[in-house]
C-alpha cells in the first residue's frame, strides 16, 4: 500500500474521493480513522459538534477490521471504513439518543433507525452523534445536555439548527459527510451558515423510523449535508429507498440519485422569490449577497426571473403554526402530562404543546386543506419554471448565546421560529430543496440560496448543485484556523 496521503489531506478530501482512495488501498481505514480522531480532539472543542464520541481505541480496532475485510476482497460499499456520526435525534444502536433533553440523557438506543442501518451496511463506522437542539425544536443548536454548537467559520456564532452539529462537523472537517433531518430548515440554514450543501429530499424519499409516525408526521424528513454535491448525492442514495415499516416511503431505485449526469443546466428557468413581495424581513446584506450569487447562474445559462406563486404568505404561516403545533403536541404530550417532566421541557416545547391542545379537529382539517392549496399553487409556478428559490435564512449566523432573534430589520418576531419563516414553503409542499452556498459577507458570515424543485425531482437539483460548484469558488474556502 502506498501511504502518500497525510492526515491533513485525508480530512480535507471530499467523501467520494476518500472512498475511492480507500478502495484503491492508497490509504488505510485505520489511517483515516486516526486522522479524523486527531482532528476531532483538536478542533471539536471549538465548535462542540460531535457528542457521545465512542472510545477511540475501539474505533481504531473497527477501522483495522475494515482493512482486513478489504484485503480479503470484502468491500462493503462506498462508506467502507469512513467515520460517520448520527444526528442525536435518530437511533444508532448502542449509542445514546438524548434528543438534547435531560429527560433522555441516559437513553441508549436498542436499534438503528432504517437510514442508520443502511449507512452501516454501506461500510460506515459510527463514531458518535452530532449535536442538536432539544427535540430538534428551533434553528439554533443548543441544549442543556451538551451545550451550544458554534459555526465552523466563527465558533462564537451559532451553527444553525437543528442539524447544526452535523453542519459544523462537516465544515470543520470532523466528518467527511453527514446525515441530518429537516422540518423547518434544519438541513438548510446550518448548511448556509457553514458554507455547505444541505439537501432535504421529497417527503418519504428516505424512510422514517418505522414505528408508525409516517401517516401523520409529514413535515420532517432525513437528508444529507456535505462539502461537495457528489457526496450529498451518494449519502442520499444510501439513505433512500422503500422500507416496509414506513408505508409511505418511496419505492423508486435510490441508486439513480448518485448517478452522474452529463446533461447541462443551460436553458433551465429559475423563479427568484426573494423576500416574497416584502413579506419576509431580511437582515441587511442578505439580499445583496444573494443577488451577487444569483448572477453566477448566468455563467451556467440558467435564466433567473423575479416571480412567485399566487398564494398568501400569511395563510401559509398560519397553516404552518397549526400543523406544527399539532404534530409537536402529539409527540411530546406524554412528557407534558407529567408535571415533573414538564418542568424539564424548554419553554418553546411547552408553547408548542399548549398550542396543540387548543386546536380542534376542524382546525387541523382546514390547515391540511390549505397545505394542499399551497402545493397546487407552487405546482402551477413549476409549469413555467424548473426551480423556485429564496434565501436560506433571513438572518446571518448570530451569537450562539442568543436563543433566537427577537427582531429582523426592525420587525419583531412573534414566535421563537418566525425568523426562519423563509423555509416553510418547501417543507409544506413536500418538495426537494437544496442549499447552495452563496458566499460570505464582509464580516466573514456565510449565507445560502435554497432552491426548490418539483416533487420527486431530486436528480434535477443534484445536477444543479454539481454545476454550481464550477461557478462558486467560495465553496472551497476552509474555516479560518482550520
Amino acid at each position: 500500500m502506498n501511504h502518500a496521503i497525510d492526515a491533513d489531506d485525508i480530512v480535507d478530501m471530499a467523501a467520494h474521493r476518500l472512498s475511492a482512495a480507500i478502495r484503491a488501498r492508497r490509504v488505510s481505514c485505520r489511517e483515516v480513522m486516526q486522522a479524523y480522531l486527531e482532528r476531532i480532539e483538536t478542533h471539536n472543542p471549538r465548535v462542540n459538534a460531535i457528542v457521545s464520541l465512542r472510545d477511540p481505541e475501539v474505533l481504531l480496532r473497527e477501522a483495522s477490521a475494515c482493512d482486513t475485510h478489504l484485503a480479503r476482497g470484502r468491500y462493503l460499499g462506498w462508506l467502507h471504513g469512513i467515520p460517520q456520526a448520527i444526528k442525536d435525534l435518530a437511533d444508532a444502536q448502542g449509542l445514546r439518543t438524548t434528543q438534547g433533553s435531560p429527560l433522555f440523557a441516559g437513553q441508549i438506543a436498542r436499534r438503528d433507525a432504517p437510514f442508520v442501518a443502511r449507512t452501516r451496511r454501506a461500510g460506515a463506522i459510527v463514531i458518535g452523534k452530532t449535536n442538536t437542539p432539544e427535540f430538534g425544536l428551533g434553528s439554533q443548536t443548543y441544549n442543556p445536555v451538551f451545550g451550544a454548537t458554534g459555526c465552523a467559520y466563527a465558533p462564537d456564532l451559532t451553527a444553525g439548527g437543528s442539524s447544526g452539529g452535523a453542519a459544523a462537523a462537516v465544515a470543520m472537517r470532523l466528518l467527511p459527510v453527514a446525515d441530518g433531518s429537516d422540518m423547518m430548515g434544519s438541513l438548510r440554514n446550518p448548511a448556509a451558515f457553514n458554507n455547505l450543501f444541505g439537501f432535504r429530499p421529497s417527503y418519504a424519499r428516505v424512510p422514517g423510523d418505522g414505528e408508525g409516525e409516517l401517516y401523520l408526521q409529514q413535515l420532517s424528513c432525513t437528508g444529507a449535508i456535505g462539502r461537495r454535491a457528489a457526496d450529498v448525492a451518494l449519502l442520499l442514495a444510501t439513505q433512500a429507498g422503500y422500507d416496509r415499516g414506513s408505508p409511505l416511503s418511496i419505492a423508486a431505485e435510490p441508486a439513480v440519485l448518485a448517478a452522474p449526469q452529463a446533461d447541462a443546466v443551460a436553458g433551465k428557468r429559475l423563479a427568484w422569490m426573494g423576500d416574497w413581495n416584502a413579506h419576509l424581513p431580511l437582515e441587511p446584506g442578505i439580499a445583496g449577497l444573494c443577488g451577487e450569487a444569483l448572477r453566477r447562474f448566468d455563467d451556467l445559462g440558467v435564466i433567473v426571473e423575479q416571480a412567485g406563486p399566487d398564494f398568501s404568505p400569511q395563510r401559509l404561516w398560519e397553516t404552518w403554526l397549526t400543523l406544527r403545533h399539532w404534530l409537536v403536541c402529539g409527540s411530546l404530550h406524554p412528557l407534558y402530562a407529567d408535571p415533573e417532566r414538564r418542568a424539564l421541557l424548554k419553554p418553546e416545547a411547552r408553547w408548542e404543546i399548549e398550542g396543540g391542545l387548543r386546536l380542534s379537529a376542524l382546525d387541523v382539517y382546514r390547515a391540511s386543506a390549505a397545505r394542499s392549496d399551497w402545493y397546487r399553487a407552487l405546482d402551477a409556478l413549476f409549469a413555467r419554471y424548473d426551480f423556485v428559490a429564496l434565501p436560506s435564512a433571513q438572518v446571518f449566523a448570530f451569537d450562539k448565546r442568543t436563543h433566537w432573534p427577537v427582531e429582523i430589520a426592525g420587525v419583531s418576531m412573534d414566535t421563537y421560529h418566525r425568523w426562519m419563516e423563509v423555509v416553510i414553503p418547501a417543507t409544506l409542499a413536500g418538495c426537494p430543496v437544496v442549499n447552495l452556498p452563496a458566499g460570505f459577507d464582509p464580516r466573514g458570515r456565510a449565507m445560502g440560496i435554497q432552491v426548490i424543485a418539483r416533487h420527486l425531482a431530486e436528480r434535477d437539483l443534484l445536477q444543479l448543485a454539481r454545476a454550481w460548484e464550477a461557478v462558486a469558488p467560495w465553496i472551497a474556502q476552509p474555516p479560518p484556523g482550520g
